[in-house]
């Protein structure tokens, strides 16, 4: 058993810290959020995902949540950083939290040796940077030199939402940037149970049937960081690639279902994030392609194949309405509506959302816009206020007098609604399919016209 500390609560941070507890480490979260921390004390999560709520409930003896540094910090012998890095205008991250984290824990340590592990996704030289603003405020706020007191770890996540908690638990590779030999040790400790898998599986998250050890890749702080950075932004290009080429199998007539099928059995290129469509969303994918074009201009070096993929993602929420346009030919007045807010299923997150894109598109065009949302109606009321969206409870709303109705999020109910009555109510009976989700046949059997993005 470790103690632990984790600044910030949002995604990355409350999942961290609940999984080390449930692992058997003492955890402690910060976060200066009053609410969320009174919210997190009463068992209730502030996000959605699946088994979060479950998995905190089981490790709850373990857990601590507080709005103090002073509270978790000076025990601790590890400390992660997790807040968060929002993107500027410019595209590279806001990094105003991650100093203040990492001046606060220069004035907390408690003079042992703790290791600060960088959790969020920070630009390449951030170890370096950290680890001169801690020193800097240890040496301010004690007496004596800060050597050997600390060190710096970057410890890059590759949490999917929707299933963070699998990919926490029953990772693909743990990476660990340190300069140390130290350092890695104490690292090394606090993973040995997920390393060697010898935890009990939760209940309702069994462990695969084929999950071995887990690898650790230890490297230093520079490859670290870009580990993170270059493995989303290869994801990245998948998805675009694969759009990219949906677009031309339009033009000449082929399945790109079929295609993605075809060249996804090739085991160097393998089947995962080849669904043509609306393109990627989230934190990651847009944020960190941005910033890794940023700081490569930090060194004078174009990078044309990951500033391509942006592209292509943006056109892929122009051509939802393209697509509408071509078939109702006007769109002032009509009647559109959404089925999904989310950037994906399982997640209540609108970060980069193609339903917002696309809302505020067909609202400039006239539509008048309905949603449904299984999960994120409730989010998309706090964060989006200015946004004249009608949404709806129920997704069979959606379809009355619906001139086109659009599938944003493949979330698994979609597929259970009753096609044939909601044709009764539609006045055009019209369905953008914008991630290849639904059963094209059936919906043609019950009257739609199935029009898909590529």
């Amino acid at each position: 058993m470790m103690r632990i500390a984790i600044l910030g609560t949002g995604y990355v941070g409350l999942t961290t810290g609940v999984c080390l507890a449930y692992l058997g480490h003492e955890v402690t979260c910060v976060d200066p959020v009053q609410a969320k921390i009174d919210a997190l004390r009463a068992g209730r999560v502030p996000i959605y995902e699946p088994g979060l709520a479950e998995l905190m409930e089981e490790a709850a003896d373990r857990l601590t949540f507080t709005t103090g540094i002073a509270d978790g910090v000076p025990e601790a012998e590890v400390v992660f950083i997790a807040v968060g890095t929002p993107p500027q205008a410019d595209g590279s991250p806001d990094l105003r939290y991650l100093r203040a984290a990492s001046e606060a824990i220069g004035q907390y340590l408690n003079g042992e040796f703790t290791v600060v592990v960088n959790k969020s996704t920070v630009p390449i030289g951030s170890g370096n940077w950290v680890e001169s603003l801690i020193r800097a405020s240890y040496e301010k706020h004690h007496e004596g030199k800060a050597d050997g007191r600390f060190a710096v770890a970057s410890n890059p996540e590759f949490l999917r939402e929707g299933s963070a908690l699998a990919d926490s638990l029953y990772p693909d590779r743990i990476v660990v940037g340190a300069d140390s030999e130290q350092t890695r040790g104490v690292l090394y400790r606090l993973y040995r149970p997920l390393i060697d898998q010898t935890f009990p599986a939760p209940s309702f998250l069994p462990r695969p049937d084929d999950m071995g050890a887990v690898p650790m890749v230890a490297t230093d702080l520079a490859s670290a960081e870009l580990i993170k950075y270059a493995a989303n932004a290869f994801l990245a290009l998948k998805i675009s690639f694969i759009n990219e080429i949906g677009n031309l199998s339009e033009r000449v007539g082929a399945d790109i279902r079929e295609v993605a099928r075809g060249i996804g059995l090739d085991q160097r290129i393998g089947p995962r994030f080849l669904q043509a469509g609306l393109g990627w969303g989230g934190s990651c994918f847009g944020k960190d392609t941005a910033a890794l074009i940023s700081t490569a201009a930090e060194y004078g070096q174009a990078m044309p194949i990951v500033s391509a993929a942006r592209d292509v993602n943006k056109r892929q929420r122009v051509k939802v309405v393209e697509r509408l346009l071509g078939e109702l030919k006007i769109l002032k007045g009509r009647s559109v509506g959404l089925l999904g807010l989310a950037f994906k299923p399982n997640t209540d997150d609108l970060r980069e959302a193609p339903s917002l894109d696309i809302a505020r598109r067909l609202i400039q065009h006239g539509a008048h816009v309905k949603a449904h949302d299984p999960v994120a109606m409730t989010r998309f009321r706090e964060e989006c206020p200015d946004l004249e969206v009608e949404l709806v409870e129920k997704a069979e709303a959606l379809f009355e007098d619906a001139d086109a109705v659009v599938l944003v999020t493949e979330w698994h109910e979609y597929l259970e609604l009753d096609w044939a009555e909601l044709k009764a109510l539609t006045r055009h009976a019209v369905v953008v399919d914008g991630r290849s989700f639904l059963d094209r046949e059936e919906l043609t059997r019950s009257g739609f016209r199935v029009l898909t993005v590529p």
